[in-house]
């Protein structure tokens, strides 16, 4: 399995370009996440971020519910996703990786230090796609990271399918890692807006 905290570091990469590319007048299109726009994604995604970082450090959470994101950036959208990032990096770089288990926002709220870095870099990287695909921007996910994130997604998304991932979509003949991934976590790989 692919270190939880080079997934980490390749998910962040992956939402800083996209949230960088988004077009000034992108920011209120529908997205693969149903009931949410692109900024709203975002929030989320950054809640999400906030979230892990206050879990593993004690620090304050984030300013608003990442499930019940308002719509409303308070701040430059670059910018607060990469003050979000920076937070869940610096906490998880002073994780003890040697450690049995950590804190983290998601059930069982605690995994062993791997896992729970690759359950950030999912939501990091899986949020990038959704705010790609909705901007029509080329997909943050290789197959690599893809392929490095499918043993996370299947060792935790069950626990949260129907909350936070749909059902599981049936595989289809030429589906590549990252449709794979998509597939397993509820996402249509070929979304497009309508």
């Amino acid at each position: 399995m692919t270190s939880g905290w080079t997934l980490l570091d390749n998910a962040h990469e992956a939402l800083r370009t996209v949230v960088g590319d988004v077009p000034a007048d992108a920011w209120e299109l529908p997205t693969p996440c149903a009931d949410w726009n692109v900024t709203q994604v975002l929030q989320h995604a950054a809640g999400d971020q906030i979230g892990y970082a206050a879990f593993l450090t004690g620090e304050p959470g984030p300013e608003e519910n990442p499930f019940a994101p308002s719509g409303t950036l308070p701040a430059d959208p670059v910018a607060y996703a990469a003050d979000a990032m920076a937070r869940s990096a610096k906490a998880w770089a002073s994780v003890d990786r040697a450690a049995a288990e950590v804190p983290v926002p998601m059930p069982p709220n605690r995994m062993t230090p791997e896992l729970g870095a690759g359950a950030c870099a999912l939501d990091a990287a899986v949020h990038a796609w959704d705010i790609a695909v909705a901007t029509g921007r080329p997909s943050p996910l290789t197959p690599e990271l893809a392929a490095g994130l499918l043993p996370v997604a299947r060792a935790t998304a069950e626990v949260v399918r129907g909350f936070a991932y749909g059902p599981a979509l049936a595989a289809e003949t030429g589906d590549d890692e990252v449709a794979t991934l998509l597939r397993y976590l509820g996402r249509d790989p070929h979304w497009a807006r309508s």
